[in-house]
């Protein structure tokens, strides 16, 4: 089996960069290189030519390294933050890296209508069944730190907590539990 794996800098250095790349087996190098050029001809030359002399220089390789630093710090506070503020109404599944965590909602929670309403709030959640083909045995929350700051944070932390207490609660007063 074959794997050609493609990414973009969009995530890693800015989104207006609109650049992209394909890491192919050796021996189709050549093909995608003469399909590529085909296809785009000098589009974007410049910026790529920037980015080449910018990886070169070894700048790339430092920016990823203090971006990992960064997002483990960010990542930290997040999850000291929700079980501070969320307490046992979520259960965070540990992370080695990236820029989300999953916050697992109890059973009877729906994680669409948790995210809508914590959408009400102005804070933004993502719920993991709207990354899934079938419906998930166990619904969640992927919870974004990459671009928030601690105020940030702590402000979405506490109106998440706010959300998640009213959907308990809310549950309790249907169920008779």
């Amino acid at each position: 089996m074959r794997t050609i794996y493609g990414g973009s800098f969009s995530k890693v250095l800015f989104p207006a960069l609109r650049l992209g790349y394909l890491v192919v087996p050796a021996d189709v190098v050549d093909a995608f290189v003469a399909a590529v050029s085909f296809g785009i001809c000098a589009l974007l030359a410049l910026e790529q030519v920037v980015l080449a002399e910018f990886m070169a220089a070894g700048h790339f390789t430092r920016h990823l390294r203090e971006m990992r630093l960064l997002y483990a710090e960010r990542q930290q506070a997040l999850a000291e933050r929700v079980r501070q503020e969320v307490g046992g109404l979520v259960e965070l599944a540990p992370s080695q890296a990236g820029m989300h965590l999953v916050a697992w909602l109890p059973d009877s929670a729906d994680d669409q209508t948790v995210a809508d309403r914590a959408d009400a709030q102005r804070v933004t959640v993502m719920p993991l069944s709207r990354t899934a083909i079938d419906r998930p045995e166990r619904r969640a929350l992927l919870l974004g730190y990459a671009a928030a700051n601690e105020s940030e944070m702590r402000r979405g932390v506490q109106q998440l907590a706010a959300v998640l207490a009213m959907q308990q609660r809310q549950t309790h007063d249907t169920t008779g539990d």
